[in-house]
C-alpha cells in the first residue's frame, strides 16, 4: 500500500512498524519474517524499544537466538526511529510498501520458500507480471560478455520477456542497459536492489536505477536509508531467482552472487542456462562447469526463448537475412587465437603464423566487422556481427 503522509502513531497500519523494523541492525530476512508471522508488528515494536527483544517468540527455531548484544543495538536503534516520519517518507518517495499476504504484494514472490515479509517498490506492480528471465554474472566480465549480455537483455524485452537483475556492475548492468534499449513498448526491466530504494549502489549506476524505475519497476526488502550490508546481496539474490522463471548466466567465475542466484534457482526448481566461455580463464569457470552439470547452453535469446517453451519473434530467430560476414582462414585463426582471452598484435603473430603485416590488416577488418574490440594494447574476442541465426 501506499502511505499516507502525515500518519500518527495511533492510525498507523501494521505496515509500517513492520518498515520500521525491517530496518533495524542485524534484522535479517528470517528474523523479520518470524516477526511478521508470531507477531503484531507495532507490539513487537514496542517490546523492542523496551528491552525485551530477546524475548520475542518464535526467533530461535527460525534465525538463531536473539542474542543480548543484539537486543541492546535494537533497542538503541529503534530509541531514535520516528515511526511515523518514516512512514511519511515513504509516501513523499513514492515507493510502494506491501507485507506478505496483503494487497499489492508481489504474487511471483507470495509462495516462495523464503518470502520477504515486506517488499518495497518504485514501478508499477503490473510490470512484475508476464514471463520473466534473470540474467546475471560477474561484475569484472569481459567486453564480449557485457556486450552478449546486453543483446540477450534487450532480445528478451523485444520479446515480451521481463528482464530481471541486481543492477550490479558489469553482466548485470549491461543485461539492464539493453532491455532499457528496447524501447517503450518492449517489456520492462525489473531491478532487485540490496539498498534502500534512495540508496543507488553502486552509485555509478543512478542514472541506471533512474531508467529502470522510468520504464520498468525496482523492489527491495530494505526501507528507505538503508545501506548495502555485505548479508543483504545474497540475500537479494533469492528474490531474483524467486522472481524469475529461468536464471541466465553469462560471464561467472566459480564463485560469488552469480552462483549463489545459481543454488537458488535449483532450490525453487527455476531452469538454469548459461553462455559457454573459453576454456581457461576465470571469468568463464563457473558457467562453463554449469554446463558440464547440464545447465541449457545459450548463444542468444532464441535458446533463451525455446528453453522456455516461448514463441520466437520473427526479428529475433532471423535477423539479417543474409547473415553474418564471413570469416577467411586468416580471420579464424586470428579469432580462434582470442579464445583464451586478450592478446596483443606481436602475441596474434606468434600464435596464427601469420606476418605482422597480415594480421593487423585482418584485425581492422574484424574489428570493423564486429568480431574484436580494442583493449588498450590488446585485442579480445567480441559478441561478432549484430545478427541472429536462421
Amino acid at each position: 500500500m501506499n502511505p499516507p503522509a502525515g500518519a500518527s502513531p495511533s492510525s498507523l497500519p501494521p505496515v509500517a512498524w513492520l518498515t520500521a523494523l525491517a530496518g533495524l541492525p542485524g534484522m535479517g530476512p528470517r528474523r523479520l519474517l518470524a516477526i511478521h508471522l508470531l507477531h503484531e508488528p507495532a507490539v513487537a515494536w514496542h517490546r523492542i524499544v523496551a528491552g525485551e527483544g530477546d524475548r520475542l517468540d518464535g526467533l530461535a527455531g527460525r534465525r538463531g537466538r536473539v542474542t543480548d548484544d543484539v537486543a541492546r543495538a535494537w533497542r538503541r536503534a529503534a530509541a531514535v526511529v520516528d515511526v511515523s516520519a518514516l512512514w511519511a517518507a515513504h509516501a513523499r518517495a513514492g515507493v510502494h510498501v506491501a507485507r506478505l499476504g496483503e494487497g499489492g504484494y508481489p504474487s511471483a514472490l507470495a509462495h516462495d520458500l523464503e518470502p520477504p515479509a515486506v517488499v518495497f517498490r518504485l514501478g508499477p506492480l503490473a510490470m512484475l507480471e508476464g514471463p520473466r528471465v534473470a540474467v546475471v554474472g560477474t561484475r569484472r566480465c569481459s567486453r564480449l560478455g557485457a556486450e552478449l549480455a546486453q543483446r540477450l537483455g534487450r532480445e528478451l524485452s523485444e520479446a515480451g520477456v521481463h528482464v530481471v537483475s541486481g543492477l550490479a556492475l558489469g553482466i548485470d548492468a549491461a543485461a539492464h542497459r539493453g532491455a532499457l534499449g528496447a524501447g517503450a513498448s518492449a517489456a520492462g526491466p525489473i531491478g532487485v536492489v540490496a539498498s534502500g530504494l534512495d540508496v543507488a549502489y553502486p552509485a555509478r549506476n543512478r542514472r541506471l536505477w533512474d531508467a529502470v524505475v522510468e520504464q520498468g519497476a525496482l523492489l527491495s526488502e530494505s526501507p528507505l536509508g538503508q545501506r548495502p550490508d555485505a548479508w543483504r546481496f545474497p540475500a537479494r539474490n533469492r528474490i531474483i531467482a524467486a522472481l524469475a522463471e529461468a536464471v541466465v548466466v553469462v560471464e561467472s567465475g566459480d564463485r560469488g552472487g552469480s552462483m549463489y542466484t545459481v543454488d537458488e534457482a535449483l532450490a525453487r526448481d527455476r531452469a538454469v542456462l548459461a553462455v559457454p566461455g573459453p576454456v581457461g580463464p576465470a571469468v568463464a569457470e563457473g558457467t562453463n562447469r554449469l554446463l558440464v552439470e547440464g545447465a541449457t547452453p545459450v548463444r542468444d535469446a532464441v535458446d533463451v526463448l525455446c528453453a522456455l517453451g516461448r514463441p520466437v519473434p520473427a526479428r529475433t530467430r532471423s535477423g539479417h537475412a543474409t547473415g553474418p560476414p564471413a570469416l577467411d582462414a586468416r580471420g579464424r585463426a586470428i579469432v580462434a587465437a582470442l579464445d583464451h582471452g586478450p592478446r596483443t598484435l606481436d602475441d596474434l603473430v606468434d600464435h596464427t603464423g601469420l606476418t605482422l603485416g597480415a594480421v593487423a590488416l585482418a584485425v581492422e577488418v574484424l574489428v570493423a566487422e564486429g568480431w574484436l574490440a580494442r583493449r588498450g594494447a590488446h585485442l579480445e574476442r567480441a559478441a561478432g556481427p549484430e545478427v541472429g541465426r536462421p
